[in-house]
């Protein structure tokens, strides 16, 4: 049987935070009901779809950090969260379904990009669900620690909020110094 993963990110438009992938092997035999793009989903619906994705599925998280989308840009960190995700799989997949329009340059497997994967791939849904879910726990314990910036609500994302508590209470260490609000600050 041909084993495919799903991949997608979540994270690339915030100002701030990591971005982290998630790379989904569904089993045939089991595939939670309710699967589609996290965007769609309410908090508490992902929530719940996470853990059966984690009880009947095989999960690879990765993740690429402030510094390595600063250094890179946001798709390259993109891609190499995305690649570290696969390589977190406990087994490797034959292929791989890549939500967007490119395939990460590192990725050595056989893979097909589907813009619009997360609405039109189940493994991908999963992958876009997990990603979320996983990013918004990060950004939660960051706001316990940087409070101010509504990152438990904002997810770092360059809300009215956001900006003006970045012309506030200045810069952290985990802003994006690349993106031009931040970049402009400094």
């Amino acid at each position: 049987m041909t084993r495919i993963a799903g991949v997608d990110e979540a994270g690339r438009g915030p100002l701030a935070g990591p971005v982290v992938a998630a790379a989904v092997i569904l089993s045939p035999d089991s595939i939670p009901e309710g699967l589609q793009d996290s965007k769609k989903l309410t908090a508490r619906r992902r929530e719940g779809l996470l853990n059966l994705i984690i009880q009947q599925a095989e999960v690879g998280i990765g993740e690429a950090s402030v510094e390595e989308i600063d250094e890179l840009n946001i798709l390259r960190a993109s891609h190499l969260a995305m690649c570290r995700a696969i390589d977190a799989l406990p087994r490797q997949p034959d292929h791989v379904l890549v939500d967007g329009n490119l395939i990460p340059r590192d990725l050595t497997l056989p893979a097909t990009p589907i813009v619009k994967g997360d609405s039109l791939s189940l493994s991908i849904a999963a992958g876009s669900i997990v990603a979320k879910t996983r990013r918004d726990a990060i950004m939660w314990d960051l706001a316990q620690q940087w409070p101010g910036y509504g990152w438990e609500t904002n997810q770092g994302y360059p809300t009215k909020c956001h900006k003006e508590a970045l012309r506030n209470l200045g810069v952290t260490p985990h802003h994006r110094r690349s993106f031009k609000p931040v970049y402009n600050m400094l």
